[in-house]
């Protein structure tokens, strides 16, 4: 078997049409999630997501698609996270037109998610102009709100389990994955040979997604590995999150949690209404400063039947948060003293209102800010975590003073282990396994445990590598 960036050929005795994979992102990175698949004349993209983390990564978003759109006939998404759903409205800003495949339930965050983006967008490139911090001299947004509600008219949601005809002469069946609400492992079908692609894992033991369904078989596989080269670690997240909340308001301080608005923002309020109810953190004003996440939460409560939490915690939930819903809101919640906690989108602190609160924040050591989730490199976030003194927030550096926490252990991402036992429950190994979604490190380690514990053959492609899968 040969293996370069440009190509890599499998033979396998099948016949007919070549399928063909070519891995367009989340390649030795864990963004930008897009695969281009090719059989049959058909041109398909599982998951569409933007890059995010380091520039070199995030200046992908801005050119074109490598494939360009002539004939490429759908997508299929995994799931709504913006790294792997993100760039769709950029594909329609470009002219793509075809339609777009997912789970029901990522259909409805999605309705959220993407207008987000899209508004997020041009606020920050207006923002940039009118603060002159970018290098242009009218910024102009990847794409626009607009953009984003003109592509969801391409959705096409269908159900769980069942094949589903999405370019001629292949299907697609998608299978809850846990991780978020709809997310879902996707098993092409082209009538001679499947190949899977596992999405984002979420945890067998997870709080509110129930476990990924396992995958019976298929001739090739692409596994996520975010957390390849490493177990999560067993503690109370629960009772380190109460002593962050103790301390902080014995100091007087405020507890910022920047959170991804699908799935972490909801488990935190979990964890806090919990930890309310036996009194353990007393009545702290809990703020949920993310439009975006608030409507995620409703999305939750109508889609009861696909994770664990019951009607009453979700009402318990309702009634402890105070949802922070305007800018006019958002701008009184900055200026509020005292102990509080704030939840406030984006997760790695990348962008939205939670910059604003910590720019208020992060200079004063009475406070503290509580990363619940995987920091890509290159994002605010993990140069936090990574202990950075001074942070750049809008064009403007400030110093960190405020008390910095990761409760890692909140990840709703697999960890090589959780990975290896989904995969060890798959009746026939693969004829292939790619492993993606990963950063070098965290991608050749589960490569070797796949090739060392299950005799697989496997590899860990590069950005723009092409699979024929004979």
């Amino acid at each position: 078997m040969q293996f370069s960036a440009d190509r890599l050929r499998l033979t396998a005795s099948t016949g007919g049409c070549i399928l063909k994979v070519q891995f367009l992102g989340a390649a030795q990175t864990v963004t930008g999630s897009k695969y281009l698949v090719s059989t049959n004349g058909s041109r398909i993209l599982v998951d569409c997501g933007l890059y995010q983390g380091i520039k070199n990564l995030r200046e992908r978003n801005w050119r074109p698609l490598p494939i360009g759109l002539h004939g490429l006939d759908t997508v299929v998404l995994t799931h709504a996270h913006i790294d792997h759903s993100g760039y769709l409205p950029a594909l329609y800003r470009q002219g793509y037109r075809g339609t777009i495949y997912c789970s029901r339930a990522t259909f409805e965050l999605c309705k959220v998610l993407l207008p987000d983006a899209g508004h997020l967008q041009e606020e920050d490139a207006r923002y940039a102009g009118k603060k002159r911090f970018s290098r242009h001299a009218k910024p102009e947004p990847l794409f626009s709100e607009q953009d984003a509600l003109d592509v969801l008219t391409q959705f096409r949601p269908v159900d769980y389990n069942e094949p589903h005809p999405v370019a001629k002469g292949l299907d697609a069946t998608l299978r809850p994955a846990g991780h978020i609400l709809g997310a879902c492992s996707v098993t092409l079908n082209d009538g001679l040979r499947s190949l899977a692609f596992s999405g984002d894992l979420g945890r067998p033991d997870d709080p509110i997604m129930f476990p990924p369904e396992p995958l019976t078989r298929a001739d090739y596989l692409v596994v996520e590995s975010t957390y390849g080269d490493r177990r999560h670690a067993h503690v109370d997240a629960e009772a380190e999150l109460r002593d962050i909340i103790d301390e902080t308001s014995r100091r007087g301080g405020v507890v910022l949690v920047p959170s991804f608005a699908v799935g972490r923002a909801q488990l935190v309020l979990l964890m806090l209404q919990r930890l309310r109810t036996r009194g353990a953190i007393g009545n702290v004003p809990v703020y949920l400063n993310s439009p975006m996440a608030i409507k995620a939460t409703e999305i939750f409560s109508r889609f009861h039947k696909e994770h664990r939490l019951a009607a009453g915690e979700c009402e318990l939930i309702d009634e402890m948060t105070t949802y922070v819903r305007t800018a006019e809101e958002s701008i009184e919640l900055t200026k509020r003293k005292g102990p509080s906690i704030i939840i406030s989108a984006s997760g790695m602190a990348s962008g939205g209102r939670v910059l604003h609160h910590m720019k208020g924040l992060i200079g004063d050591r009475r406070n503290s800010i509580v990363f619940v989730g995987f920091q890509a490199p290159g994002t605010r976030g993990a140069a936090l975590v990574g202990g950075a003194d001074k942070v750049k927030i809008h064009g403007e550096y400030h110093t960190v003073r405020a008390e910095i926490h990761h409760l890692d252990a909140l990840s709703a991402h697999a960890d090589g282990d959780e990975i290896m036992a989904w995969l060890g429950k798959m009746n026939l190994p693969p004829r292939h396994t790619f492993i993606t979604h990963g950063e070098p490190a965290a991608a050749d380690a589960m490569r070797l445990r796949l090739r060392d514990e299950l005799g697989w053959q496997c590899s860990v492609p590069e950005y723009l590598t092409e699979a024929a899968l004979d």
